[in-house]
Order: structure tokens, then C-alpha cells, then sequence
């Protein structure tokens, strides 16, 4: 069989012979997935060793090894075999196997020689998953420091290949693929309709105007379900046949779903981006895409990692349209607006992500945060996001003190599960492990309630479900739950007891508390206490608030442990939790438990108030109200003022004016040296100027003004003030003989408001700061009303004060008025009566 990738097999196989790594850029359609693998087996320098070959999803390495395994006319697990999480199909023959991505990690981890493996293939790169990232970094290290001869090649549809081969100082190979025209048509929305009704409309509408079968793109279970549903209601042709394609189906279901539809029928296949790379569909002729899909993506905030329904990238889009291509003309019907612009690639996950289990992989391979050696990233992990994930390891003990792996952490990584459902089920007793498997399941799944009983926020609710659907294969008592996604999660759940050595699967109701009291060792921070006085407020240990809500069934539980949180700026919306029995906590968490003394800033009182509190980790227990020492109470004060400013200080008016000339003069001259005064540097150093006048006190309003002032003056040196006074004067003698006092202000000129009578005989303005600055003067009537403001007096003498003269000696005629300013004698009275 030919492919368009077969004329370029010659050349790759040329290219891992002469070089160890190579980037392989082919369009889906292209054959690279099945038929690379096949080429390179016989090579000499692969020696008879393996081929590994990643896939980023369990479907797609499923039918690769079948594929493979058709036209080598073999069975899947002979020549051709494939790995997975809880399913295996492989053999002493195998020389191909396939796996998802996370196997990778597990058998470096295990054996860094990657023993009998000869090349490792990373099939659809461009999806940059965080395990295919990291696997694709570790391989590099192997190869660099112990199997130079490993061959890596990293492959994909759509990709930057130039700087994925930068990255890998490796050379390109590309194939153009095999494709046919596809005309790209925006339907637009009806109005009120909502994605499910719509993608049915255009689907049938595709069905009208092409030959060939219909893959519908949507983001997840949840929506093909609603579109099902639609097209059951709408679609009037018992000749099309309506196929659900996504990562939660059993095995058979998907084979269903990957093979060709009997003679005589359409199909329509409902998919997720399960079907955008890796799978062929026989006989699309159309594609109709959502534009959605659903992503993990980590909220720091809250903690947790949520699906989310995000827009596609602009690759993703032009991927999906090409299944419309592969077979002959075809058209991509968009449900988005022409206009609307898409992002050019894909985000890789490694920058979202939770990394709790990435930072407890590079804690196996010995790279901790003090750790000078790292892997060679295409793109590092986010230096915070990774500080927080070592945080939470070091909590659930997966890392000690110093960031080393711990034997936990160990057992951890080969249990297969996340770092936080790993501590849960590996602290758990013994008879308990049925009931943990399937929690990891329930866990890991979306929630199997449906109607009314899809809004409880009770996760007992759901191990309820699962136990009655297997005690009596039905759907829970009542029909609330779905019986698919509870047999999905069984089958979950039976390759977590395999791993748990579990033989029995746990039935029946379990103790209240059974399932918050296993699941607060995955959440020891998410334990929730409930506040006194409102039963829906939790505190929770971390220290942030919760709240359940108004219709809950959890109603007057006094501890929980929370699953799943909505993060608000307030209080997060605890969406679903569990019971729990605090002696546990008393038990399992003994050092998180501690009696401390706490001081707290009373705004009202303005003063210290201590307590000796009980606590676990963040929450308060009890309280009691205790003297304040004084060396307590001197860091509050100064914490107090840090938080409220210099503001709530008792300044007097002298004190005031005395900072704003040290400010002056420090921005006139600043070859002086003298210290900044600013609010920020104040409340930088109040342990050096303030703490000294507020140690023994426990109130603010204990400073005496008199007190303020001098830690102020302190400031300055004898020598500092005597330039203080020289430079920035506090007032100024005029030529009557009066002290009058200058106005600093931070940043403008300072101000000198006199009677101008009073500045007779004056010719120049009067200057400050080393002579550098002129005063600004506000020259005053003889009644105190401003006549003029000016820096030049000068200029006021010769230009101004006659206007000024010729206009007030009416109004006070008992003041002098000389036509001569320059020899007039200056005073600040009045002319005594009779002159």
C-alpha cells in the first residue's frame, strides 16, 4: 500500500543512520504514524531492539497497533504491540510498541539505559501535552549522558518545525501529505441557538450537500451527548447512523466508531479532538467544527486543575478542516464568524499545568530546586508554578525538607496516580484500598450524577451511585446517574484494585465519614472548618474562605474536605466535598496542630490585642485574649503603621514642616547626602527612626507629638540640621525687620506670602537651597489679600507696581504708597494718623 510518506522512507532511514535524532513534519493522512515505525526495523544500528512509539491518547495508539498489526497479517501483540494505562497487549515478539505518553516516564524512571529500546518515535508532537514534553526531555538526557546511539524523532502534523529542530539540533524532513481541496463555509448561528443545535443543523445540512460521511467536532462528552440527542429528534433517514467517538468509550465502541459504515448507510460521527490527528475515519466527506475543545487548565488560586472549554487554535482548525480532504473534495463548515481571529498554535500544557507530578518525576531523576543540572526543555516549566507543586509534595510528603524524593514520594510514582490521590491511597489501611480505588476513579472522571442530583455538591453521593450501579447494575436507585460514565469509571476502578492487589470491589453504603476521612490525605489543605456564626462559611486550612451553596447537602456538617472549588475573590464556592472526623485529623496531622500566642491590630481601640489560639494549619480552634508583652507589641505597632501609612502617626504641624524641608532640600542638593524622609523610606526603616520611641507601648496614640517630632529630628545630624537651617530656612527676615515663615511643599517652589509694604528697598528675589532656588513670593495688600505672585521681584518693581500702586492707595490710603520702592523705607504698620 502507498502513502505519501513511502517516498520519503528511503530518506529517513538514511537520515537516523547517519544522525541520531530527526524532526519529521507530515500532514495527518500521510502515513507517518504506521508506516515509519515499520521502515526502521530492519536497520542495522537498531540492532533488534525495540521501537517505542508515543501516542498522546489511548484511541489513537489502539488503532496505530492494529494498523500495524493488518499489514504485517499479524494478531495486535505480536510484532506490533501497544501499552496503556490499566490494558496491555504486548509479547516476547514485540519489536513495536506503542504507548501513551506517561509509560515513557515510568520506564526511564525505571531503567535510565531504556534497555532494548533502540528509538523512541514522539507522534504528534505539536499537541505538547506535559508528558510528552517531559519525555521528550528525558530522552535527551539518556541519550546525552548514557545511549548516544538511542535514535529519537519527533513527529507531527503541525508544528514549528525549524525551532523544534533547533531545539534538537536535528535536520527536517517534510512530506507534503496527501490531500484534496477543501472549501472552508462560516454558517452563522440562528438566533437563540445554542453550539448543540446548530452543529445539528449544519450536520445534516452536510449531509444534503456532499456525498461521503460527516465528522462533527465538539469539546466533549457532555455536548455529544446533547447533539444525539438533537439529531434522534430532527434527522428524518433511517439510511444514517449517528456515532459517538470520544476517550470514554470501551474499546469495542471505539472500534465501532474507527471502522466504515455498512454498505448503504451514512454516518455522522460525533468526536472530540480525539479524531483532530492519529485516527483515520473512512469516507468523511464533510467536517462540521464547534471551534471548542476542553483543556485541563490549573487555577492557582484555588488549587485545583478544571477542564475548561477554550477556543481552538488556528493549526487545530486547519487540522480538523483537512479530515474533510483525505479521500476526495470536501468542504469544513465552521460555526464560528469569519472574522473572528484564532490563536496560531496550541498553548503547551507544560505553562498551565498543574506540576505537582512533573516536580515529583525531575525529584526522581535527582533535580530539586537547588539542583544546578535541568533538563533540556523546549519550553521550561514556570519557575512559580514549580515552587508551588514542590510546596504541596513536601506537605504530602512525597519530598522532604530539602526537596529530595522520600520513599512515599517513590511509591507515589509507581502507583500511577496523581501526587494527591497517591498520598490518599497510600495512606489508607489495607481494608480500605476497594473503597480507594474507587475514589481514584470517581475522582478522576467527571461526575456520573445527572439531573437533579448532578447539583449535589455531596461526593458521597456519587461512591453511592457507582456501589448501587455494581450491587445491582443499574443506574442508582433512582435512576440519577449515568450508567455509561458508571461503567467507565468501574472499569477505572478495576485496574486501580489491580494495582492495589485489591480482589474484592467494596459495595453497599460506606461510613459517613469513610471517604472525606482517605480523601483529606490527597487535600490536607482543603480541609474546611465551619464558622460559627454561618453554617454555609468554611475556613479553610490554607486560610482562605469557602462556602457552600444555598441548596447543599451538606448542610451542618462541621468539617469537610473540599474536592472541587470554584475560586471568587471572596469566598470560593465549594462545588463538591466530604465529611470528615476531626480525630483523624488529630491522628494522621498531630504537627499541624499547635497552640500559639497571635497578636492582632485592633482598629477601633488603634492599640495590640494578643491571643493564645489553638490552630490546625490556618484554622482557629479556639481563642483567648491574653496581656500584651512589650516586646510583642512593638512589631504589631510598626506592622500597623506599615499597613495604614505615616498618616496614622500624630504629627504636629512643626513636625510636618520640618519633613517637607528635609524632603526640599534632599531633592535641591543632593551632593549632600541627607536622608530621604519620603513615605517610602520612612516605612522601609521605621526599626531604626520610629521603633526607639514606640518600644513599652502598646497603643499608637501612646506617641506623644513631642516624641514624633524628635525621632524625626533625629534624622539628621548636628551637622546636617545647621544646612537644613541655612539651606532650607524655616522663615526668612524681610527688609521690615520680620520673620516670616517659608511653606515647603514636595516638588515645587517654596512659598514666602508677604505684605509688600514689607519689601521696600528689596531689588532681588529671595533664594533658597545654596542660592539654587528662588522663593516664590505671594505679595499681600495691606489687608492680607493677594496682589501678586512672582519669582521675579525686580521685574514686579519696574513693571508691575505702579499698575498696583495706582490701584490701591485709594483703598488704603493710611499705608505707604512711594513712588520710589527701591529707597522707601519698609515696614509692616501702617503711616501714623495725621501724615
Amino acid at each position: 500500500m502507498q502513502f505519501p510518506i513511502t517516498p520519503l522512507l528511503a530518506d529517513i532511514r538514511d537520515s537516523l543512520s547517519a544522525q541520531s535524532r530527526l524532526v519529521l513534519e507530515a500532514p495527518p493522512g500521510a502515513g507517518k504514524t504506521t508506516q515509519v515505525p515499520l521502515a526502521l526495523l530492519d536497520q542495522a544500528w537498531l540492532g533488534g531492539d525495540k521501537i517505542l512509539m508515543l501516542e498522546p491518547r489511548r484511541i489513537a495508539a489502539r488503532a496505530a497497533a492494529q494498523f500495524m498489526s493488518r499489514q504485517l497479517g499479524e494478531e495486535v501483540g505480536q510484532t506490533v504491540g501497544y501499552r496503556i494505562r490499566f490494558e496491555s497487549k504486548v509479547s516476547a515478539a514485540t519489536r513495536i510498541e506503542v504507548v501513551t505518553e506517561g509509560i515513557l516516564t515510568r520506564l526511564i524512571q525505571d531503567d535510565p539505559e531504556l534497555t532494548g529500546i533502540g528509538a523512541i518515535l514522539f507522534d504528534e508532537f505539536h499537541e505538547r501535552h506535559l508528558a510528552g514534553d517531559l519525555g521528550v526531555a528525558l530522552a535527551l538526557d539518556v541519550q546525552a549522558t548514557l545511549r548516544p546511539e538511542l535514535r529519537i524523532v519527533v513527529m507531527s502534523a503541525t508544528l514549528d518545525g525549524e525551532r523544534i529542530a533547533q531545539w534538537l539540533d536535528a535536520p527536517r524532513i517534510s512530506s507534503p501529505g496527501r490531500s484534496f481541496p477543501v472549501r472552508v463555509e462560516y454558517p452563522p448561528a440562528r438566533t437563540q441557538e445554542n453550539v448543540e443545535h446548530q452543529l445539528a443543523r449544519v450536520a445534516r445540512q452536510a449531509l444534503e450537500e456532499s456525498d461521503g460521511d460527516v465528522l462533527a467536532f465538539l469539546p466533549g462528552r457532555r455536548e455529544i451527548a446533547r447533539t444525539e440527542a438533537v439529531l434522534a429528534q430532527t434527522l428524518q433517514d433511517d439510511h444514517v447512523e449517528v456515532v459517538a467517538l470520544h476517550g470514554e468509550l470501551s474499546l469495542a465502541e471505539q472500534q465501532a466508531a474507527l471502522s466504515p459504515a455498512e454498505p448503504g448507510m451514512r454516518r455522522i460521527v460525533l468526536a472530540t479532538n480525539v479524531a483532530e490527528s492519529s485516527v483515520t475515519l473512512p469516507g468523511i466527506r464533510s467536517v462540521v467544527d464547534s471551534g471548542l475543545a476542553r483543556e485541563p487548565c490549573f487555577d492557582p488560586n484555588s488549587g485545583f486543575t478544571r477542564l475548561e472549554t477554550v477556543n481552538i487554535s488556528q493549526a487545530s482548525a486547519d487540522q480538523r478542516a483537512g479530515r474533510a480532504g483525505r479521500v476526495a473534495e470536501g468542504t469544513a463548515y465552521r460555526l464560528w464568524p469569519q472574522s473572528k481571529r484564532l490563536d496560531a498554535a496550541r498553548t503547551a500544557e507544560i505553562a498551565q499545568a498543574e506540576l505537582s507530578g512533573l516536580a515529583l518525576e525531575l525529584a526522581a531523576w535527582g533535580i530539586t530546586a537547588d539542583s544546578r543540572n535541568d533538563l533540556p526543555w523546549l519550553d521550561a516549566p514556570p519557575a512559580g508554578a514549580l515552587a508551588q507543586a514542590r510546596e504541596l509534595l513536601v506537605v504530602l510528603g512525597a519530598l522532604d525538607a530539602g526537596g529530595r524524593i522520600t520513599a512515599l514520594g517513590r511509591r507515589m510514582l509507581e502507583l500511577g496516580a496523581t501526587p494527591r490521590l497517591g498520598a490518599a491511597a497510600l495512606r489508607a489501611p489495607q481494608e480500605l484500598h476497594a473503597l480507594v480505588a474507587d475514589l481514584l476513579a470517581l475522582m478522576e472522571a467527571r461526575s456520573p450524577l445527572r439531573g437533579e442530583q448532578a447539583r449535589s455538591d455531596d461526593f458521597r453521593a456519587r461512591v453511592t451511585a457507582l456501589h448501587a450501579w455494581r450491587d445491582r447494575r443499574t443506574a442508582g436507585a433512582r435512576g440519577g446517574a449515568d450508567a455509561g460514565a458508571l461503567a467507565a469509571i468501574e472499569q477505572a476502578s478495576k485496574g486501580w484494585r489491580r494495582r492495589l492487589d485489591v480482589r474484592t470491589a467494596a459495595s453497599g453504603v460506606p461510613d459517613s465519614h469513610a471517604v472525606g476521612d482517605l480523601l483529606l490525605h490527597a487535600y490536607p489543605d482543603r480541609v474546611a472548618r465551619r464558622d460559627d456564626n454561618n453554617p454555609l462559611r468554611y475556613t479553610l486550612a490554607n486560610g482562605r474562605g469557602a462556602r457552600l451553596h444555598e441548596s447543599t447537602a451538606l448542610l451542618g456538617e462541621p468539617w469537610l474536605v473540599a474536592l472541587d472549588l470554584r475560586f471568587e475573590a471572596r469566598d470560593s464556592l465549594i462545588l463538591a466535598a466530604a465529611p470528615l472526623d476531626p480525630r483523624v485529623l488529630e491522628c494522621d496531622y498531630a504537627m499541624q496542630f499547635r497552640r500559639e500566642r497571635t497578636l492582632r491590630w485592633n482598629d477601633e481601640r488603634h492599640a495590640v490585642e494578643a491571643f493564645e489560639e489553638q490552630r490546625y494549619s490556618a484554622i482557629v480552634l479556639s481563642r483567648r485574649s491574653v496581656p500584651v508583652q512589650p516586646e510583642d507589641a512593638l512589631p504589631a505597632l510598626l506592622a500597623a503603621v506599615r499597613a495604614k501609612g505615616l498618616d496614622v502617626l500624630p504629627w504636629s504641624e512643626n513636625a510636618r514642616r520640618l519633613r517637607a524641608r528635609m524632603q526640599a532640600l534632599r531633592a535641591w542638593m543632593p551632593e549632600l547626602g541627607l536622608p530621604d524622609v519620603a513615605d517610602e523610606a520612612l516605612l522601609a526603616t521605621l526599626e531604626s527612626w520610629l521603633a526607639p520611641y514606640l518600644n513599652g507601648k502598646w497603643r499608637l496614640d501612646a506617641l506623644a507629638t513631642e516624641e514624633l517630632s524628635q525621632a524625626l529630628a533625629a534624622l539628621f545630624d548636628y551637622e546636617q540640621r545647621r544646612l537644613l537651617d541655612a539651606q532650607a530656612p524655616e522663615s526668612l527676615t524681610v527688609p521690615s525687620g520680620m520673620a516670616r515663615r517659608i511653606e515647603y511643599v514636595a516638588g515645587e517652589p517654596p512659598v514666602l506670602a508677604v505684605k509688600l509694604q514689607e519689601l521696600f528697598g528689596l531689588a532681588d528675589t529671595p533664594r533658597v537651597g545654596g542660592g539654587r532656588i528662588p522663593v516664590t513670593l505671594h505679595l499681600l495688600s495691606p489687608a492680607g489679600r493677594p496682589i501678586q505672585v512672582t519669582q521675579d521681584l525686580k521685574g514686579f518693581w519696574e513693571r508691575t507696581y505702579p499698575e498696583v500702586k495706582k490701584e490701591l492707595k485709594g483703598r488704603y490710603p493710611r499705608h505707604p504708597w512711594p513712588d520710589d520702592p527701591w529707597s522707601a523705607t519698609p515696614t509692616h504698620r501702617a503711616k501714623p494718623r495725621g501724615t
